[in-house]
């Protein structure tokens, strides 16, 4: 049984009543109303007390009401069931019980019709407890049944029918979810014996009250109406699938549902050629795949491909960024891609329309325009209560007389004039951008708008079109998509309403959920605006006033498509419109795909058996036996993996393994290798009997966390004239008996001084109570040492107890007393009496560079006896390296990777770059590496005591240091030693040499007792650019959030200068050299649309007395280095600090001397940032 939470039943209880708002006029009236509640048994007036309006509005289909008389109420059993009644075509019941029942007992009763579940004496409460519940069979349930109630129970005395109380709900009552009701409806104590609220009597008097059940059976129109989602299939009941959100990549999610419903889009998008390009860093050849997932898939589809494609980092994932630049930008990328192909011009044709930009004059015949294309409209929310409003808004006529006249010309001088803009043209498919975020002058800051804005299914554009438009078609649109932002401007949701068939419904686009949905929730709830209010119980309305609930959900983005272009947007789209280099590329992957299924199903049926032979273990160059990590693929040392049945015999095993290396079956014996304590891994005895399957051998041997079996094979040295093999011990008898002599099984390791190497040399079988000198004799036999060794070499003999314990054997002392046993190892080495230089050697293998082998030698530490070998390997650490991108020259520096010990010094590390660079190891500073970004993080200061591994592994792992990468560094070559570069301050500075179009940015070094004088030497230095006195005076100023914030004297220490500033060097415009009045100036900064919304380059600019607008902009031309088109976008205004939100805009005759009269006034230029960054400022947003 599915009952309600506490939470939920308790609100009628324990919910505070809101403040009363009492006014002492209206009390007598009040108390009327208050006396005027309907009687229990007035069904119908009830239904008004109990019955609120439901936020969803759904249609009612029936009402029914059924009343169950409760006799003899202490003396009933734990639970009882009300009588059958029938409601919606299903049968019901109530029931009842009473006495302690847990949930689990609840869902083994037997439903034989609808009725009511009563606990008289509480459900683990000391309330009495009732719900409502199907009345069907368990067996009879309808496959998928489903029926949406709202639905109120009512306890109520049946001799005062004035003494009741009641619960309302609703409810999806389903297979699963075959009841639903109140565990608290009502305290025992309150029922018997005592006085009813406002009455003499019981609500339970002489343990009989009634429970009516009124039903009101709504409408599933869209057959998700108040579901829980478990096991929600949204391919089968939608025909459609949803999008994976990444992280916060559900605005991506919207506006790529919302593209790919465009048929045609979608089309034009296959027929992008990208046979010869299928790489996952073509976007093109990602959106085809994205697409053809949505368009095949019976899943929801990830856009993991798709944002790789476009260069974005784990970051961007995380970060909302705008939908109308995010769809302009792939509209641009997919232009470019279309080019030279069949779709060429599809997209145009489809999405951009024009618009014309006007002055006309009033009393005259002249009029300037110009008309450009757009992508979509920037509608205006705020001030406006509908679609048409805006538009109107839009459109609207500005009066240029009085003092505001316009410049006409030589010939008709100033006139009045109508300026504003008009479309001549939509597009087929009419992208609508609401503007609900907007700068807001009081809190300072952007803000949502949550205002109610109505938009319609339908509108007609051709009101707002030019009158000599072509309007031989009509302009009227439909509507299409409707993409909704729930939430504030800092956090939210984006989901979007589509239709995907010309006559179909509406489908709500939640991430990977897709929805039927109905008008009311693609138009009402995303109108924003109040919540319509309903009282649970109009007769208590005038007692309390609740303040009005905004709505955080509503429309951001419309599509609207063009009604006589729906059958050629909304065009079918099938199977072969699809490239078919693409479909056979997913063919082949569902393929893999489905082989990688099956051998995941399959998988509890294998086991792999991780294998070590002679020549593996000869291969291994380091501790152990050999590294059950690596791959014998890519490292000849590793273990051979074999994937074999867990029900196969390790006699087929060996076979298997026996064929792969091409010898007899019989010649090889597989050895059983366990985890010592020590967490060694080594052979511990073989297999004598191959009966047993691979399953029972790995269930005996294995540790409780293998999750692969590790065996040794051995390959037997002897054999007999019938080829069966002769083993040194653990020979197997006829009678089946093992017999093990005092023989152990030795590994043996070669540490060679010379090329500073270790490896394997085999393995050899010795008496146990042999002494240990006499292994001397076979190791020199097995090396081809000869007989004897020159009177100045001895060799020393290690026992490998485990990688940090590598312990000298006494030559006198035997194997047994040494405490050697099967698979230990043994290392060892020829030393001399001569003493060498123990600082350096020539390298030839292992220590430095990975290719030190085919390159020069280097000077590397040397390591003269296994244990400080021992030690390395232990410690040794590949570190790469890489130049740093904007302070060194990676095409003189190369990337290099070097081994090294992780206990040497910041010195010693400088040693070893510095060597491998040629360069003094003084002039070398290293960088971290940011793991998120792969971008230098911090520098690395130098400490006498720190090793290479607290540089990389910072102590503690706090935030900070688990953000760096621990395997690299970037480098800086520098001009100066470490020591003199602490005398000195690094400046960031932006060189501008052409205007503010070409930007240049130096990392410059100046004493730190110098001033900006000097600084500007150092960059005349750095950037070889001419000095002041050959080509002019540069100035240096700082900005602050795309302002104009100071400009530095040449006095100024640079030691003083804000590291939270920009600082840019430019040189001194002519104009301005004989310019010595601060107030003949002016601070120009960018932004689009809105004020708040800066970008660009601040820069001053000089004013001139009586100088005309059209002259200023000459000169703002030539300052600003923009030309052409670039600056014929821009509009200028002047825009006051005390009216930040309201830029004034200027004309060619404006005298901007006289328009901006206070110091602090600054000049605007409004025109599109082409590096935007984002709202909430965490990032730029590009697409690669």
């Amino acid at each position: 049984m599915v009952v309600d939470t506490d939470e939920y039943v308790g609100v009628a209880d324990s919910e505070k009543e809101p403040i009363a708002i009492i006014n002492p006029d209206n009390l007598d009236n009040e108390a009327e109303q208050l006396q005027d509640l309907p009687m229990a048994n007035d069904f119908d007036a009830m239904k008004e007390i109990i019955f609120p309006p439901l936020h969803e509005e759904p249609e009612i289909v029936e009402d029914v009401v059924n009343t169950w008389t409760v006799e003899a109420w202490r003396s009933m059993s734990k639970k009882e069931h009300g009588p059958v009644f029938q409601a919606g075509g299903f049968p019901w019941y109530a029931s009842s019980a009473h006495g302690p029942l847990q949930a689990s007992s609840m869902t083994s009763l037997t439903f034989t019709a609808r009725r009511i579940l009563l606990f008289p004496h509480g459900n683990n409460v000391d309330q009495c407890s009732i719900y409502l519940e199907h009345g069907f069979e368990p067996a009879n349930i309808p496959e998928n049944w489903s029926c949406c109630v709202q639905f109120a129970l009512v306890l109520w005395n049946p001799n005062d029918p004035s003494l009741y109380t009641h619960h309302t709900a609703h409810h999806r009552f389903t297979k699963e979810e075959s009841d639903w009701g109140f565990t608290r409806f009502l305290e025992l104590r309150k029922m018997f014996n005592v006085p009813w609220e406002g009455g003499s009597r019981p609500l339970c008097e002489n343990e009989t009250a009634n429970i009516t059940a009124y039903l009101r059976i709504v409408k599933d129109e869209t057959g998700v109406l108040w579901h829980n989602f478990n096991n929600y299939d949204s391919k089968k009941e939608t025909g459609y699938v949803g999008l994976r959100n990444q992280g916060a990549t559900c605005y991506l999610n919207s506006l790529l549902q919302s593209l790919y419903f465009t048929n045609a889009f979608r089309k034009a998008i296959y027929e992008i050629p990208t046979e010869s390009e299928e790489s996952m860093g073509n976007s093109a050849y990602t959106l085809q795949r994205l697409f053809y997932q949505l368009q095949t898939s019976e899943q929801a589809v990830g856009t993991n491909e798709l944002t790789k494609s476009f260069g974005w980092e784990t970051r961007h994932i995380f970060e909302q960024q705008d939908v109308q630049e995010l769809s302009r930008k792939l509209m641009e990328r997919m232009e470019e891609k279309m080019k030279g192909t069949p779709a060429e011009h599809v997209l145009p044709q489809m999405f951009s329309g024009k618009i014309k930009t006007y002055i006309s004059c009033v009393n005259v015949d002249y009029e300037s325009s110009r008309v450009e294309d757009f992508w979509d409209i920037q509608l205006n929310v705020s001030g406006n209560k509908n679609l048409l409003d805006s538009f109107k808004d839009y459109v609207q006529v500005e009066k240029m007389d009085g003092e505001n006249q316009y410049y006409a010309g030589d010939e008709f001088k100033l006139q009045d004039a109508n300026k504003g803009v008009i479309f001549q043209s939509f597009p087929n498919v009419l992208h609508l951008q609401l503007k609900r975020f907007e700068y807001d002058i009081q809190r300072d800051t952007m803000m949502k708008i949550n205002d109610r804005y109505e938009f319609p299914e339908i509108f007609d554009a051709s009101p707002y079109l030019s009158e000599d438009a072509d309007k031989s078609e009509p302009w009227t649109y439909q509507l299409h998509g409707v993409l909704v932002h729930s939430g504030d401007l800092n956090a939210g949701h984006y989901y979007a309403f589509l239709k995907p068939e010309k006559d179909g419904w509406f489908y709500k686009y939640d991430d990977d959920k897709v929805t039927k949905a109905t008008m009311r929730e693609v138009l009402e709830e995303n109108f924003g605006g109040e919540y319509r209010t309903h009282p649970a119980n109009p007769l208590r309305a005038p007692l309390q006033k609740k303040a009005p609930v905004v709505r955080q959900n509503s429309a951001y983005m419309l599509v609207y498509i063009r009604q006589s272009r729906l059958d050629d947007i909304l065009c079918p789209v099938t199977k072969e419109d699809i490239p078919l280099h693409l479909r056979s590329r997913f063919e082949e992957e569902t393929a893999l795909r489905e082989a990688k299924r099956k051998e995941k199903e399959e998988q509890h049926l294998y086991i792999y058996v991780k294998v070590i032979t002679e020549q593996t273990f000869k291969a291994h160059g380091g501790t152990d036996l050999t590294s059950f990590d690596a791959d014998h693929a890519e490292d000849e040392g590793a273990p051979k993996s074999y994937r074999v049945l867990r029900s196969s015999t390790m006699e087929e095993l060996v076979a298997n393994i026996a064929e792969s290396l091409d010898l007899d079956p019989r010649k090889v014996r597989l050895w059983i290798m366990v985890n010592r304590q020590n967490k060694t891994i080594r052979p511990d005895q073989p297999i004598m009997d191959l009966r047993p399957t691979v399953e029972e051998c790995f269930q005996r041997a294995a540790a409780h966390r293998d999750q692969f079996l590790r065996v040794w094979a051995e390959v037997a040295e002897e054999t007999t004239p019938e080829g069966e093999a002769v083993w040194p011990t653990y020979q197997g008898q006829l009678n089946g008996v093992v017999v093990k002599n005092d023989l152990i099984l030795i590994f043996l390791k070669h540490f060679d001084v010379e090329a500073q190497s270790l490896h394997g040399i085999g393995h050899v079988y010795i008496s146990k109570e042999k002494k240990v000198e006499e292994l001397v004799p076979i190791i020199m036999k097995k090396m081809g040492w000869g007989d004897k060794l020159p009177s100045d070499e001895k060799i020393s003999l290690w026992e490998e107890i485990k990688p940090t314990m590598i312990e000298a054997l006494k030559a006198k002392q035997s194997l047994k007393a040494a405490e050697l046993q099967d698979g230990d190892i043994i290392c060892f080495q020829k030393t001399t009496e001569r003493k060498g230089d123990r600082n350096i050697l020539e390298k030839r293998l292992g220590l430095g560079d990975k290719q030190a082998a085919d390159e020069p030698a280097k000077k590397v530490d040397r390591f003269d006896d296994a244990r400080e070998y021992y030690d390395f390997l232990h410690n040794k650490k590949t570190v790469k390296f890489h130049a740093h991108p904007t302070r060194c020259n990676p095409e003189k520096f190369p990337p290099f990777e070097l081994v090294l010990n992780s206990k040497i010094s910041y010195d010693v590390l400088a040693e070893r770059v510095g060597d491998r660079l040629g360069v003094d190891p003084t002039h070398i500073r290293f960088w971290t590496v940011n793991s998120a970004t792969g971008n230098p993080k911090t520098t690395v200061k130098r400490g006498v005591n720190q090793s290479l591994q607290l540089i990389l592994n910072p102590s503690g792992y706090n935030q900070l240091s688990s953000s760096q990468r621990t395997d690299a560094f970037y480098f800086e070559v520098l001009d100066m030693s470490l020591a003199e570069l602490d005398t000195k301050k690094t400046v960031k500075i932006t060189w501008l040499s052409e205007g503010i179009t070409k930007e240049e940015h130096f990392d410059l070094l100046v004493a730190k007792n110098g001033n900006i004088e000097d600084l500007i030497q150092v960059l005349v230095k750095k950037a070889g650019i001419p000095d002041e006195a050959e080509g002019g005076r540069i100035r240096v100023y700082e900005t602050s959030s795309h302002k104009f914030y100071r400009e530095l004297p040449r006095e100024y220490p640079v030691i003083s200068m804000n590291d939270y500033t920009n600082v840019f060097a430019e040189r001194v415009p002519e104009e301005e050299l004989n310019e010595e009045e601060a107030n003949n100036f002016i601070q120009v900064f960018h932004f689009q649309n809105e004020p708040s919304r800066v970008h660009g380059v601040p820069f001053k600019f000089m004013l001139i007395e009586g100088e005309k607008f059209a002259d200023t902009k000459k000169r703002l031309e030539k300052r600003t280095g923009l030309k052409g088109k670039s600056f014929e976008k821009i509009k200028f205004a002047v825009v006051k600090r005390s009216h930040f939100s309201k830029p004034q805009y200027l004309n060619d005759d404006d005298e901007l001397w006289n328009v901006a009269t206070n110091d602090d006034d600054y000049l605007g230029l409004d025109h599109v940032d082409r590096t935007r960054t984002l709202r909430n400022g965490v990032g730029d947003l590009f697409l690669r």
